[in-house]
């Protein structure tokens, strides 16, 4: 079997849970959920759906050079929204933080998320 390696980072938001903020596999990478909350504080950083965005983007990212890595280099993420219509706005900014070729992605709609917040993306990083 293939060690783990438990990536951690205070920059980003700390687990508010039972998991870990990613696991390394030989050289793959499973980047738990983020929600955008801020690591200083562990509050939303607002109730503005871009922001909230914004800030889960930038926790993936903290995470993903504690990992070795950065959001370019994931290749499946997962986006969990409370309100789907929002979608075209996630589109929008997710093309502010990643090159082309953009990473496989699902968007699902869900009832509700941690602390109410409108999103949650998880991922997969390839090193």
């Amino acid at each position: 079997m293939a060690e783990k390696i438990i990536i951690a980072t205070e920059a980003a938001p700390q687990a508010i849970g039972t998991y870990s903020q990613a696991v390394r596999v030989r050289d793959t990478v499973y980047l738990s959920g983020q929600i955008p909350l801020v690591a200083e504080t562990m509050t939303l950083v607002s109730d503005d759906f871009e922001a909230q965005v914004n800030q889960v983007f930038h926790n993936l990212d903290l995470v993903c050079q504690a990992a070795g890595g950065s959001l370019n280099d994931i290749v499946k993420l997962n986006i969990y929204l409370t309100d789907l219509s929002h979608f075209a706005l996630v589109n929008e900014v997710m093309g502010r933080y990643f090159n082309q070729p953009y990473p496989a992605r699902a968007a699902l709609g869900v009832k509700q998320l941690p602390k109410d917040a409108q999103v949650e993306i998880d991922g997969i990083m390839e090193l």
